[in-house]
């Protein structure tokens, strides 16, 4: 497993906790909502991208096309 992916994963979440946080003290939760959801939409398209890696080379692999 590539440990780039694993950093760039760790960095979405700090960024995100630490958008989360200031909003949250300017009084914003909605959008801090927005922010975290955002957050999360971003690690699962890298998530995705990841596992369809995986099942190509299952495919290419095991000569399933």
């Amino acid at each position: 497993m590539n440990i780039d992916l694993l950093f760039q994963i760790a960095g979405v979440g700090i960024l995100v906790f630490a958008v989360n946080q200031v909003l949250q003290k300017a009084g914003r939760e909605d959008i801090a909502i927005l922010a975290s959801v955002a957050g999360l939409a971003v690690v699962l398209f890298m998530v995705v991208d990841l596992i369809a890696q995986l099942l190509n080379s299952v495919k290419s692999i095991f000569g399933l096309y």
